[in-house]
C-alpha cells in the first residue's frame, strides 16, 4: 500500500558451406574447313537460342547448387546441444489439473547467498499504469488458499480479508476461511499485542496517507511461496482483516505483503527462524510489459550494481543517501540537503509515482521542461490531477530516450544509477504519443518518496543485513536474459497439503518430492525450437483424430499462432495416439523469445493443455528445447549470392551470345561461295 498518497490511472557453427560448382567445361571444335555444301553442320550452341538457354541453365545449376547446400548444410547443425526437460508422467486415463498459479513462469533463480539459506523465487504481476501497483502470489493454510498481495516495503504486516470480515471489499480471490485450514490459530492475546474486545486474540491497525486503514486480528498459519521458490513453507503471523476502507477496499488486490522492518514482517519472521538471510530483491517490469520478479533471501550482486548506505536507525523505512539528481549530465540547483529533509529519501514498492520536496519537484520539472520544449503540452488523463503532460514523443518506448533527457541519481558514495524516461514518465492513456510527468510535489512534507516508478526495469537488493541498497538495470520481464549466473535450482520441496483442484479436466496430483524440474534459460541460451511427445487416450476406437483441429487448440493453449505448431510424426494405435509436435518460433524471427519459451515449457511441464474431451485424455512424456538452427555463410550471405549469381548467369548469357554471333559473322566470310552456274567476271591472265 502507498506510503503516501498514490494517483492511481486506470489503463490500461557460423560454419562454411562447403560446396562443389559442377563445372561444364564446354570444347568447341576449330572453325571448319571450307566447304562447298550448300548446308553445314552446326554445333548444339550455334543457335541463339539454343545458346542462351545453355548457358542460363549453366548459371541457374551453379546457383542450385549453391543454395542445395545451404539448406543441406541447415540439418540438425546447431549452435549448443539440446536441453532436454523431462516431465511428471501422470495417471493415466485422467486429465491433469489447471494449476493454481498459471502465471508463475519465472523458474529456478539460483541461490548464490549463504549455503545453509533458501530463497523464495516469487513472479510478480501488474503494473503500475494499470493497477498503481505490483503483486505476487501467496498461498496461506493448509490446504493452501491463494492470494494476489500488493508487494510494499513500506508496510509491516502482511494480511488478507478474512471470511468473516462485513467491511472489505470484493477482490480477485475468495476471503481467507481460517475454518478450512487445520493449521490455523490464532495468536493469543499477551502483554506484547493490542488485544481484542473480548481480551482473547491480539489485533493489529495500519493507516496510510491517503487515508485508507486496515484492521484485524493476528493469526499465524502455513505460507507457502509458490512452486518457483526453493523455500519450504513456513508458519509465519499473518492478519486477518475485519475491516478495510478506502483504496484498500476498493482496489483489486486481496491484500498487502509487508517486507518492511518490523516484528511482523515477513522478512523479519523468515530471517528470524534462520530459513533466509538477511536480504530480499525486487524488480519491477517497464513500461507497457510489467510483471517481474521477488526473491526473498540472499543473491549475488551482479557486476555494475550501484550501492548506496541505507540507515535502519533513522526510520523502520527503506532510506538511501540521495545528494543530486541531474538532467541531462547538468545538476540540479538545489542544497545537497534538500533530499536528506524528515526521513531522508525513501524507496517504497507500495507507491506508484515519485514525491519531491518542493523545491527539487520545481528544479527537476523545469529542467525537464526546458529540454522538451519542443512538445505540446496538454492535458492530463485525468481531470482531477493536474498532470504535466506532452504530445509527440511517439508511441515507442524504445525511442524515448531520443527525445526526453536521462537522469541521473548521485548518491553520497559518489555512485550513481542513470534513469531512463520510463522511470520518471507515465503514458497518457487518452492521448496516444503523450506522456505525463511521474514526478509530483510532496506536498510541504520534505520527505523524498521514490515509488515504484523510479525502479522499473531496476533489480533492486535490499541487502538488510549490510545496511546497504543496491541498483541494476535491466530488463526485470526477462529477468533470466540478463543475469548471467541464473542456472537450475534444487527442486522445492513438497507443500504441507495438496493443492486444491478446480473446475472441470482439472485433476492433477502434487508432483513428489525430488521430480525433476524445468531448468532455467539463461540469456547464454536461445530456443529455436521446442518438441514434445504426447500420448492420446480415447475411450472409442472409432474416433478420428483431426491432427489439424487438435493443433489449433494446441496453439491456443500455449498461446501461439497455429503457423508455428507442426507434427513432426505420429503413430496411431486402437485407442492411443502417440505425436511428437514442434513449436517453431514465428516468422520471420530466428529464435522464440525466453519468456515466451519458459511460458510453453512451464505450461507442457505443468500439464496445463485444456484440451476438448474428445480427444480422451493425455500423456507429455518428454520436453526437448534446441537452439536455433546456425545460419551458415550462404544463409548469411543469401541475398548477395543471390544477386552475384543472376548478375553471373546475365554476363554468361550475354558472352555466350555475343560470342556465337561473331562465330558466325566470322563463318559466313570464310565459308562464302556461289552458286553452280553463276557467271562471274572474267580474270585476266597474267604474264609469266
Amino acid at each position: 500500500m502507498a506510503l503516501f498518497h498514490s494517483v492511481s490511472v486506470i489503463w490500461g557453427k557460423a560454419e562454411r558451406a562447403y560446396y562443389r560448382v559442377l563445372s561444364s567445361v564446354i570444347s568447341v571444335p576449330s572453325a571448319p574447313s571450307r566447304t562447298v555444301h550448300r548446308h553445314t553442320m552446326s554445333p548444339p550452341w550455334a543457335d541463339s537460342y539454343s545458346a542462351i538457354v545453355f548457358y542460363c541453365l549453366v548459371g541457374f545449376n551453379l546457383l542450385g547448387r549453391i543454395l542445395s547446400s545451404s539448406v543441406h548444410a541447415r540439418d540438425f547443425d546447431y549452435q549448443q546441444q539440446p536441453v532436454i526437460l523431462p516431465l511428471y508422467i501422470s495417471p493415466m486415463n485422467s486429465t491433469h489439473q489447471r494449476v493454481l498459479d498459471r502465471d508463475h513462469r519465472l523458474r529456478h533463480l539460483q541461490n548464490l547467498g549463504k549455503p545453509h539459506s533458501s530463497n523464495a523465487r516469487m513472479r510478480l504481476h501488474d503494473d503500475l499504469l494499470t493497477n498503481g501497483y505490483y503483486t505476487t502470489r501467496l498461498w496461506i493454510g493448509t490446504p493452501p488458499q491463494e492470494f494476489a498481495l500488493i508487494v510494499d516495503t513500506g508496510s509491516t504486516v502482511t494480511y488478507v480479508p478474512c471470511s468473516n470480515c462485513v467491511e472489505c471489499g470484493n477482490h480477485q480471490d475468495p476471503r481467507f476461511q481460517p475454518e478450512l485450514s487445520s493449521t490455523y490459530q490464532p495468536v493469543k492475546c499477551n502483554v506484547d499485542c493490542n488485544c481484542d474486545d473480548n481480551g482473547v486474540q491480539c489485533t493489529y491497525e495500519r493507516r496510510y496517507a491517503e487515508m485508507s486503514t486496515s484492521s484485524g486480528v493476528l493469526a499465524e498459519d502455513i505460507m507457502s511461496f509458490g512452486k518457483e521458490s526453493e523455500l519450504v513453507p513456513q508458519r509465519a503471523v499473518f492478519g486477518c482483516e475485519t475491516m478495510e476502507t478506502g483504496d484498500l477496499y476498493t482496489q483489486r488486490a486481496d491484500g498487502i505483503m509487508g517486507l518492511g522492518r518490523g516484528t511482523l514482517s515477513v522478512m523479519d519472521q523468515l530471517v528470524e527462524k534462520r530459513v533466509i538471510s538477511n536480504s530480499f530483491s525486487l524488480c519491477y517490469g517497464g513500461m507497457d510489459v510489467g510483471g517481474g520478479a521477488m526473491v526473498l533471501g540472499g543473491i549475488s550482486s551482479p557486476p555494475g550494481m550501484v550501492f548506496t548506505h541505507s540507515d535502519p536507525s533513522r526510520s523502520p523505512y527503506y532510506n538511501i543517501e540521495l545528494k543530486e539528481i541531474h538532467v541531462a549530465g547538468k545538476p540540479l540547483k538545489l542544497n545537497p540537503s534538500t533530499f536528506d529533509g524528515k526521513y531522508g529519501a525513501i524507496l517504497d514498492s507500495g507507491t506508484t509515482y515519485a514525491y519531491f520536496p518542493e523545491k527539487a519537484y520545481y528544479a527537476f520539472k523545469d529542467a525537464i521542461m526546458k529540454k522538451i520544449s519542443f512538445l505540446k503540452q496538454i492535458g492530463g488523463p485525468d481531470p482531477n490531477f493536474k498532470d504535466i503532460c506532452f504530445s509527440g514523443a511517439g508511441r515507442d518506448v524504445t525511442e524515448l530516450s531520443k527525445v526526453f533527457p536521462e537522469v541521473d541519481m548521485v548518491f553520497a558514495n559518489g555512485q550513481k544509477i542513470s534513469l531512463s524516461p520510463e522511470n520518471y514518465l507515465f503514458r497518457h492513456t487518452k492521448v496516444s504519443g503523450a506522456y505525463c510527468l511521474g514526478v509530483f510535489k510532496n506536498g510541504n512534507d520534505q520527505t523524498t518518496l521514490l515509488g515504484g516508478i523510479i525502479v522499473r526495469n531496476t533489480l533492486v537488493t535490499y541487502d538488510r543485513e549490510n545496511t546497504t541498497i543496491g541498483f541494476w538495470k535491466t530488463n526485470c520481464s526477462e529477468l533470466w536474459k540478463n543475469l548471467h549466473y541464473l542456472s537450475p535450482a534444487p527442486p522445492p520441496a513438497p507443500p504441507p497439503a495438496p493443492l486444491p483442484s478446480y473446475g472441470q479436466n482439472t485433476s492433477k496430483e502434487v508432483p513428489p518430492p525430488g521430480s525433476p524440474s524445468v531448468p532455467f534459460l539463461s540469456g547464454e541460451f536461445q530456443v529455436g525450437v521446442i518438441t514434445f511427445n504426447m500420448m492420446l487416450h480415447v475411450n472409442k476406437s472409432s474416433v478420428k483424430l483431426n491432427i489439424t483441429e487438435l493443433a489449433e487448440f494446441i496453439a491456443n493453449e500455449l498461446e501461439v499462432n497455429v503457423s508455428q505448431v507442426h507434427v513432426l510424426n505420429f503413430t496411431l494405435g486402437e485407442t492411443e495416439f502417440f505425436i511428437r509436435w514442434a513449436i517453431f518460433p514465428a516468422d520471420p524471427a530466428g529464435y522464440i523469445s525466453n519468456t515466451t519459451a519458459m511460458d510453453i515449457i512451464s505450461r507442457l511441464k505443468e500439464h496445463d493443455l485444456q484440451l476438448p474431451e474428445k480427444f480422451g485424455s493425455y500423456q507429455l512424456v518428454e520436453l526437448n528445447v534446441e537452439p536455433p538452427l546456425k545460419k551458415t555463410w550462404m544463409e548469411q550471405h543469401f541475398w548477395s549470392m543471390m544477386t552475384i549469381g543472376v548478375a553471373v548467369t546475365l554476363v554468361v548469357g550475354l558472352a555466350a551470345v555475343s560470342t556465337w554471333l561473331i562465330w558466325r559473322y566470322r563463318r559466313r566470310e570464310l565459308s562464302s561461295y556461289e552458286p553452280v552456274g553463276v557467271v562471274g567476271p572474267e580474270q585476266e591472265l597474267q604474264p609469266l
